[in-house]
C-alpha cells in the first residue's frame, strides 16, 4: 500500500521554534546525521521519474509539545506560532521552487500533549492538505457506533483530493473516534471535483467490508470474522444532510435546530383520586359457572365442526414521548424510555442499547455507552444489526402534547376477545402488559418530589372502554380530560376522539392506531 501520510518525529530539538534548526542541520550533510524536515521532503518527493524528483510536497503541519504552545499563545499570543511556519515556508520556497509546479507552500502548526520536550512532529503526503484562507467546506465527515452517536472526524475541502482517515491520527490524515478495525487498516476518500461524487476505498483492500445503507444514508464498515465489529461512516455536503455517494442521494437523518415553540394552553396536573376505582368502571371479565350443578355433561362422542375464529390482537406500535414542559408543575424534569436487546421498552440501565430521553425543556436526546447527544425529528437508528428504530414528527394537532413518536419494531402485544367491552386506564388490569411505562424508574423528579408513575403524565385512571369487534375496535371516551388520537396505518393522524360513547362508540378499523397517554395502541384483525 502506498504511503499516503509520511510520519515522522524529529527529537532532541533545543529551540522547537528554530525554523532553521527544523529545516538543515549545520555543516556538511553527513549521512550519519538524524534526518530534519529539508530532507525527509528531498527523500520522499511527491512524483519522480527515475531517481530525479520531479515535484515536491507543499503542505506540512508541525505538531509541537503543547506546553511550547501554550507558553507562546500567553507571552506572545502565538507570534512564535505564526514566525515559525512563515519562515518555514520561506525556506521551502527557496530550496524547492523548482519542484512545486505551481503549488502555494502551506505550514500549520499545533500543539499535542503527547510529545516529550524538544519534540516535533511533521506530517506530510499524499492525504495532508491545508485549506487556503477562506476556504469553504464542502464535506463533513461523521462516524459513529450505534447510529445514534456520531462525532465528528474531519472536513473536505474542495482542492482535498484525498483524505485517509483511520485508527491512528499519526499515519492517517484523521482518526476516527472508536475505530475498531487496527492501526492496519484505514479508509480512502477520494474527491474529484465538484461534479464527481466522493469516492471511498478499503486500503489495504481485504481490511475491512464497507457498503452504502440508503435506506439511513450512511456506509457501514465492518470487520471480518464471527465477532466482526461495526462502524457507521456518514458524509454530509455542506448545509444538507445528503450522504455523498455515487447513486442518487437518499434522505439521511438530519439534525436539524428543534423548533422551540412553546404550548400556550395550561397543563392538567396530577390530581389526587380515590383508592378504589366507581364499580361500573371494574373491568373483570365474567367467569363462567363452577357449580357442577350447573355443569355440562361430558360428551361421550364429539362429531363437530370447526370453524376458524377471527384472533383480534391489539399490539403498542409506538411510544408517544410527551411535551413535558406540560407537566412542570408536577415535578417531572426527564423522562427517559430504555431500549433493551430486543428493542422492547425497557427500564434505562446499563442493559439498554439505546435509550431516548425527553426533557422539561421538550428537547430529545438519544444515550447510548457511547455517550448522549441531542436529536431530533424524523430520525433513524439502527443501534444493532439488521434492526431499525424510527423517531417520527407528530403532526400539528398532537404537537401540544406530544414531542415525537417512537415507533417499536416489534412491540408487546395481547389478544383482545371478541364481544366483551373492558376499560383501558392508569390501574386497570385490561391490557396492563402493554402499558410498560407504569413504573417510576421512567420519570426523574425534582428534588423532594415523590417518585409516581410515567402513567400519571397524560393517561386517566379510566381513559377509554374497548371491545374488539370483526368491523373494527370501539372506542367509548371515559374521562373527559383523556386525549384521544386516531392514526393510521401510517401513523398520520385521522381524527381527533372528542366524541365516543358506549352507545355510539368510535370505531377504529383494523391496522389503525389509537393514541392514549404515552401509548400507540394497533388493532391487529
Amino acid at each position: 500500500m502506498p504511503v499516503y501520510v509520511q510520519h515522522e518525529v524529529l527529537g532532541k530539538v533545543q529551540d522547537v521554534f528554530n525554523a532553521d534548526a527544523l529545516w538543515q542541520a549545520p555543516g556538511l550533510a553527513l549521512f550519519s546525521r538524524r534526518p530534519l524536515l529539508r530532507d525527509l521532503l528531498e527523500r520522499s518527493p511527491r512524483e519522480q521519474r527515475g531517481r530525479a524528483a520531479t515535484r515536491c510536497f507543499s503542505h506540512v503541519t508541525l505538531v509541537l509539545p503543547q506546553d511550547e504552545v501554550d507558553d507562546d499563545r500567553h507571552l506572545t499570543r502565538g507570534a512564535r506560532v505564526r514566525d515559525l511556519a512563515q519562515s518555514l515556508a520561506a525556506l521551502h520556497q527557496k530550496d524547492f521552487g523548482d519542484l512545486l509546479g505551481g503549488d502555494e507552500v502551506r505550514y500549520h502548526v499545533l500543539g499535542s500533549d503527547d510529545l516529550d520536550p524538544g519534540e516535533v512532529q511533521v506530517k506530510f503526503g499524499h492525504a495532508v492538505y491545508l485549506p487556503a484562507p477562506g476556504e469553504q467546506v464542502q464535506y463533513t465527515v461523521t462516524a459513529s457506533r450505534d447510529s445514534a452517536i456520531w462525532q465528528p472526524v474531519c472536513a473536505i475541502y474542495p482542492n482535498q483530493r484525498l483524505t485517509l482517515v483511520g485508527l491512528d491520527g499519526a499515519n492517517a490524515t484523521f482518526a476516527v473516534p472508536g475505530w475498531p478495525f487496527g492501526s492496519e487498516g484505514g479508509l480512502l476518500l477520494v474527491n474529484d471535483g465538484p461534479g464527481v461524487p466522493l469516492e471511498l476505498q478499503v486500503r489495504p483492500k481485504d481490511s475491512f467490508e464497507c457498503r452504502f445503507d440508503a435506506a439511513n444514508g450512511y456506509y457501514v464498515l465492518r470487520g471480518k470474522g464471527a465477532s466482526a465489529h461495526r462502524l457507521l461512516l456518514k458524509i454530509s455536503r455542506t448545509g444538507s444532510s445528503v450522504a455523498a455517494r455515487p447513486q442518487p442521494a437518499p434522505t439521511a437523518s438530519a439534525t436539524p435546530a428543534m423548533p422551540s415553540a412553546q404550548p400556550q394552553r395550561s397543563p392538567a396536573v396530577w390530581k389526587s383520586r380515590t383508592a378504589t376505582p366507581p364499580a361500573a368502571d371494574m373491568t373483570a371479565m365474567p367467569l363462567a359457572a363452577s357449580s357442577p350443578a350447573t355443569r355440562p355433561a361430558p360428551a361421550t362422542e364429539l362429531d363437530a365442526t370447526y370453524a376458524p375464529v377471527a384472533r383480534h390482537r391489539i399490539t403498542l406500535a409506538a411510544l408517544a414521548l410527551p411535551r413535558l414542559s406540560r407537566y412542570r408543575e408536577t415535578g417531572a424534569q426527564a423522562l427517559e424510555v430504555g431500549l433493551n436487546a430486543q428493542l422492547l421498552p425497557s427500564a434505562p440501565g446499563k442493559d439498554s442499547v439505546i435509550r431516548f430521553a425527553v426533557d422539561d425543556a421538550d428537547e430529545l436526546h438519544a444515550i447510548t455507552p457511547a455517550g448522549r447527544q441531542r436529536i431530533a425529528v424524523p430520525s433513524q437508528f439502527a443501534p444493532l444489526d439488521h434492526a431499525s428504530i424510527r423517531l417520527l414528527a407528530v403532526q400539528q394537532q398532537l404537537a401540544e402534547r406530544y414531542s415525537a413518536l417512537l415507533v417499536l419494531p416489534d412491540g408487546p402485544s395481547q389478544p383482545a376477545a371478541s364481544g366483551t367491552r373492558l376499560t383501558f386506564g392508569r390501574g386497570m388490569p385490561s391490557l396492563g402488559a402493554l402499558r410498560v411505562l407504569d413504573t417510576p424508574q421512567f420519570v426523574r423528579q425534582g428534588d423532594g418530589a415523590p417518585a409516581a408513575s410515567a402513567d400519571r403524565l397524560g393517561l386517566s385512571r379510566n381513559a377509554f372502554s374497548w371491545e374488539a369487534s370483526g368491523d373494527g375496535l370501539r372506542i367509548a371516551r371515559l374521562s373527559p380530560t383523556q386525549a384521544l388520537y386516531h392514526l393510521d396505518e401510517q401513523l398520520a393522524l385521522v381524527a381527533q376522539i372528542d366524541t365516543a360513547t358506549q352507545d355510539q362508540p368510535y370505531v377504529i378499523p383494523p391496522g389503525h392506531h389509537l393514541v392514549a397517554g404515552h401509548y400507540v395502541l394497533r388493532f391487529d384483525a
